[in-house]
């Protein structure tokens, strides 16, 4: 067959075309083979189901194609799981938007209407995100392809959350929760991120009851006194040791309060008095129920303020309240001090609204038995992080952690399984949907009309989609999974609950590593968002220059736990990366005959065929142990180094005279070109998967895809370390010579005598054709130690001395007069530069910056005057 390749790469023409090709195969699909390495399995962190591809799934989906290609090359039964996620809220709000444009709201229409839009919403935008995914080339295994509330998820879920009631790890309380007034939900610790806030510490006089004088107490929330049943004080404080037991009247409200001694206050924090609102602070919450303090909620869900408030705050949004509250106690002489300061605020992970800690009923995951086998397994080795700095994060949340909130204000989600007797008041917990209440018979059951976090059924992942609670084949064979790749802002909303819920369901970590990435910002390392407007669409990235550019572009960038900065000068130099292996495979193709042999390394090998086979199988070895580190972007800048430089620039010019004069040692030459390719070929193949199956398919090869060739393997007998240092010898050489000529302005044509002063010039003497091709000499002669060297250029490499007859690399003549004139130029500007540094006025009046600039400029022209003296000097 006849070779060829188009004369341009264009990524639009074959990237569609070759992923279906892959698909109709069957080849992302894994299964148990006879004879392969065993399972290596991947779970996709599933992205939300009606979302767009954005730069962070780019990464992610990137990296674990690398991996399960790279495995699946390997001889491993890779299987790469992919699916999408429910995403509660988010999809919630979406749904809402759209109805509220219809003048209608979720109570208008009811649960059941809602969740068949929902579905509906779904069903339309949910394929959006899987198409993108297979635009960047993801080989998963879509005939496994799950959803978080498909049938099997959904199952798994529901039997989970009952085993956990059963054993007492769920339990419904009143407690204090995060809760975002916007999205009117509440908030797991994990999902609250915090910010610094301008903010103030009012100082606020409570008055004793017995007019004996007053507590003095600061807060960053003043409108939160409404709900104040007590003060607390140090037990051991003597500040206050008569005081405890006394009442206080709670300003503006009236209320008598008692002061109470507990040693959660710090004594020598402010005044070592602290109010306390059991309602609306966590730490607080827990004083109320060590003093039996009343719970008085001032708030509504949508942070206005209720009746609680009382009349002359009621209604009033949670900030104006606040205004007008401070205006009043400084009215009224309790306001003693405010103090500007810069805090931490919390606000939602999704909206950004302020969250609002208050007391509500809700449903908690008991976590201090769960979170001890979880970081013992860390500790043990059962999984590692990479790289190892994050354990210490991961152990410092689990080891800190509080009951996790499970339920939300949610209709889209898994509606929790507890259902409420109507007669008697009875909860049950059940599987299936209980007819009638088991202690009275009653038939009137209403189910809680709350959902579960989103990351309750994400926590399942990992054996959920491989038919957990059944005992599945897929189960038995790929579970536990061996890498999970995600970045380090999810550990404590996924990789912490996935590790204890493996544990606690299956017994054993649900994976063994976990491969954490950084984010993408943009050049200037801003956090990419659509408030700063510098997003990045990898579609438009993908549009412009192909999917591998980008690949290669996020690769390229990752380095273990950092982030990465993005611009599109680093996807431009990606594209001509793919762009220069596309000549290079042209040339190799153009020179081959019709019926090329598959590839193989000849009998008879040139030095430079030994040395560009034994820098070949170097990279073998240093790629695959990059990429079993996780160090994928060293493995990319190797793979980048050897394709550029030693394979097309080095040995395809080294190949020319062969190939050119024909014969044996042309296909030689042939075979060695062929062979060195195919093997990088299949080493870049995880990283380009769509150039490299363009070319391997058309050059010579065996097997029906380079996707599923064996991975090149380290080979003893292709190590030539004698003839690689030979050759790397008179790379060097050719490589100082050329920069001295390109410093000195030599044309390209002008050729020049190579004298050689080294201990070993063979290597040298059988390069001579090389260097005259590719150094412009003219002859290359040896001589002796002690060489004068008069009127020549010296260069020196770790191997030799080069001398370059001067009057070979320029006229003379005219070379003086060059510089001479140079020279002349050069001397009036150093004069000049130097009067107006003499200048007073100029120094007086002219800005420090332009001072300075001056000085530099006299400087850099005074060296300049130097270097062209040492040149004439160097003339003779």
């Amino acid at each position: 067959m006849k070779h060829e390749l188009a004369k341009q790469y264009d990524p639009a023409q074959v990237e569609a075309r070759t992923y279906a090709a892959w698909l109709e195969r069957g080849y992302f699909r894994a299964e148990r083979r006879e004879g392969s390495k065993g399972p290596y399995t991947i779970m996709m962190p599933p992205p939300n189901v009606t979302g767009q591809l954005h730069m962070g799934h780019a990464l992610v989906s990137t990296l674990q194609d690398i991996l399960i290609r790279w495995k699946r090359m390997q001889g491993y039964d890779a299987l790469w799981l992919p699916g999408t996620d429910h995403a509660a809220i988010a999809t919630e709000v979406k749904i809402v938007e759209e109805m509220a444009k219809e003048g209608l709201t979720k109570a208008d229409v009811g649960y059941d209407a809602f969740m068949t839009r929902a579905w509906a919403w779904k069903e339309k935008y949910g394929g959006r995100i899987v198409e993108q995914l297979k635009t960047i080339g993801c080989s998963c295994d879509w005939s496994r392809e799950r959803f978080t509330m498909d049938e099997g998820c959904s199952r798994a879920v529901k039997e989970v959350f009952v085993s956990l009631y059963e054993k007492g790890l769920i339990y419904r309380g009143e407690r204090i929760i995060n809760w975002c007034p916007s999205c009117k939900t509440t908030l797991s610790d994990a999902e609250v991120e915090h910010s610094d806030h301008e903010g103030a510490f009012w100082h606020i006089r409570y008055p004793y009851a017995d007019g004996s004088g007053y507590i003095e107490v600061a807060t960053t929330r003043p409108e939160t006194m409404l709900g104040d049943t007590a003060v607390a004080v140090h037990p051991e404080d003597p500040r206050y040791k008569d005081k405890i037991g006394k009442t206080l009247i709670l300003p503006l409200v009236g209320r008598e309060i008692p002061v109470v001694a507990d040693e959660y206050v710090e004594m020598d924090f402010g005044t070592g008095a602290v109010k306390i609102t059991p309602a609306h602070d966590p730490n607080d919450f827990e004083v109320g129920l060590r003093h039996s303090l009343p719970v008085i909620s001032v708030m509504n869900e949508d942070g206005t303020m209720n009746a609680e408030a009382g009349e002359a705050y009621g209604g009033l949004d949670r900030y104006d309240c606040r205004k007008r509250l401070v205006k009043d106690l400084e009215v009224g002489g309790f306001l003693l001090k405010t103090e500007a300061m810069t805090h931490s605020v919390g606000e939602c992970y999704r909206c950004g609204t302020v969250a609002e800690p208050r007391v509500s009923t809700q449903w908690f995951v008991r976590m201090r038995p769960l979170a001890g086998p979880a970081v013992e397994a860390v500790k043990s080795g059962g999984t590692k992080f990479v790289p190892e700095r994050f354990e210490k994060v991961y152990y410092h949340w689990m080891e800190n952690i509080r009951d996790w909130c499970i339920s939300r204000q949610l209709w889209w989600g898994h509606r929790i399984p507890a259902w409420y007797c109507g007669d008697c008041g009875e909860l049950t917990v059940s599987r299936e949907t209980p007819a009638v209440c088991p202690k009275c018979g009653s038939a009137r059951l209403t189910q809680d009309p709350d959902s579960l976090d989103t990351w309750f059924s994400s926590a399942l992942w990992p054996f959920s989609t491989l038919g957990w609670p059944e005992k599945t084949d897929d189960l038995a064979y790929f579970y536990p999974t061996n890498t999970l790749v995600t970045a380090y802002d999810i550990i404590f909303f996924w990789v912490a609950r996935m590790i204890f819920s493996g544990l606690e369901r299956m017994g054993e970590t649900p994976f063994d590593t976990v491969f954490m990435h950084g984010l993408v910002r943009d050049a200037q390392g801003r956090k990419m968002s659509k408030s700063l407007g510098n997003g990045i669409d990898p579609m438009d990235v993908i549009a412009r220059y192909g999917a591998d550019a980008l690949r290669f572009t996020l690769a390229a960038g990752t380095s273990l736990g950092n982030d990465m900065r993005f611009s599109d000068e680093k996807v431009e130099a990606s594209r001509n990366f793919a762009n220069k292996i596309w000549n290079a495979a042209r040339f190799v193709l153009m020179n081959l005959g019709e019926d090329e042999a598959a590839p193989h390394i000849p009998g008879e090998l040139a030095p430079e065929d030994r040395w560009v086979l034994s820098k070949y199988n170097g990279l073998v070895r240093d790629v695959t142990d990059n990429l079993e580190k996780f160090e994928l972007g060293l493995a990319v800048q190797k793979l980048y180094d050897f394709l550029w430089d030693i394979y097309c620039d080095w040995y395809i010019e080294l190949t020319k005279p062969r190939l050119a004069a024909g014969g044996d040692q042309a296909e030689r030459a042939k075979a060695v070109l062929v062979y060195v390719l195919s093997g990088t070929l299949r080493l870049l193949h995880p990283f380009m998967p769509f150039i490299t199956e363009e070319i391997w398919r058309i050059l010579p090869h065996e097997g029906e895809s380079v996707m599923v060739s064996d991975w090149p393997a380290y080979d003893e007998a292709l190590c030539f370390a004698e003839s690689e240092a030979e050759m790397e010898r008179v790379v060097e050489a050719i490589r100082a010579v050329r920069a001295r000529r390109a410093e000195m302005n030599v044309p390209p044509a002008r050729r020049a005598k190579l004298i050689f002063v080294t201990p070993q010039p063979e290597p040298f003497r059988r390069a001579a054709a090389f260097l005259e091709r590719l150094a412009g000499a003219a002859a290359v002669e040896f001589a002796q130690e002690g060489f004068p060297g008069e009127d020549m250029v010296q260069i020196v490499t770790g191997s030799a001395r080069i001398f370059i007859p001067l009057g070979d690399l320029v006229d003379l003549a005219a070379e003086r007069a060059r510089l001479e004139k140079e020279l002349v130029a050069a001397e009036k500007q150093l004069a000049a530069a130097e009067a107006k540094l003499q200048n007073e006025g100029f120094l007086a009046k002219a800005p420090e910056a332009v001072v300075e600039g001056a000085k530099e400029n006299a400087r850099s022209l005074g060296e300049k005057c130097v270097r062209l003296r040492e040149s004439l000097g160097n003339l003779g």
